[in-house]
């Protein structure tokens, strides 16, 4: 079975990560320092379905399971993603159950889904179709992003249906959809996490999250609560806030040595 799923399933924490860049070396970087899975970003990056054989290779590589955020709820895309190898996907802006169950049956084969059936990457170019095919629909982890106030009040529907695995919170759409964009600590932007944490509680759906500039306490908070599916930073962060760091302490040691001149 997929490693993340079944560690999900024993309420144990999965740690992975986030790249929005379509380089290998980067993929493998972040994959060999342990993070168990690695999302590949496809809705907010410029990352393609070409892009995906190389940057899973290589995750898979460096000992983590390649998932997918899809650009959007396509099933057109869900199926490519699978048949690439992904171990799972995360679904932007599921809304409605309708929305949760056009996901679930891109990605899983009849009788429970509705993927076509194709010879690709993901079953050794049919040198393991027979073997796919067959533990696929168990093996696939399934994510849905609850971001929008829609959802919040569907949420007890969408996590309802058959197949769907885990939530991942968008806390940042969330707030724009209340109408306070950007405020991630408005007491509505919490109560409406709270009310999809309760609610993925009772149906036995794993909560998830993402830590964009995590800290050990916000860690140690988000398990406390109960959050399962940790995303921590991203690619482009990791980057951004290490070339920030580096080039601030040259900044200080230059004006020490001005100052001495």
């Amino acid at each position: 079975m997929n490693p993340v799923k079944n560690r999900l399933k024993r309420r144990q924490a999965s740690l992975g990560s986030w790249i929005a860049s379509a380089h290998v070396s980067v993929a493998e970087i972040l994959a060999g320092a342990g993070f168990e899975w690695i999302a590949v970003d496809m809705e907010h990056s410029n990352i393609t379905l070409a892009d995906l054989p190389a940057l899973f290779a290589a995750i898979e590589n460096g000992g983590a399971a390649p998932l997918v955020r899809l650009p959007e709820n396509d099933p057109s895309v869900a199926r490519r993603v699978m048949d690439t190898g992904a171990r799972g996907i995360i679904v932007p802006m599921v809304n409605t159950r309708k929305d949760a169950e056009r996901v679930v049956e891109a990605v899983k084969y009849s009788p429970e889904g509705k993927r076509g059936v194709g010879i690709a990457r993901a079953h050794g170019y049919g040198r393991s179709f027979k073997e796919h095919v067959k533990r696929s629909n168990d093996d696939v982890l399934v994510v849905v992003q609850i971001e929008h106030i829609e959802a919040v009040r569907n949420v007890e529907s969408i996590f309802s249906v058959s197949g769907v695995d885990a939530y991942m919170i968008g806390p940042y759409d969330m707030s724009g959809s209340l109408g306070i964009p950007g405020q991630l600590k408005h007491p509505k932007v919490g109560e409406a996490m709270a009310k999809v944490l309760k609610a993925s509680k009772a149906r036995r759906i794993v909560p998830g999250i993402h830590l964009v500039h995590p800290t050990e306490a916000e860690l140690e908070e988000v398990l406390r609560l109960g959050y399962r599916f940790i995303a921590l930073s991203s690619d482009i962060l990791l980057l951004k806030d290490a070339s920030d760091a580096v080039f601030g302490m040259a900044k200080k040691a230059l004006a020490k040595n001005r100052r001495r001149s």
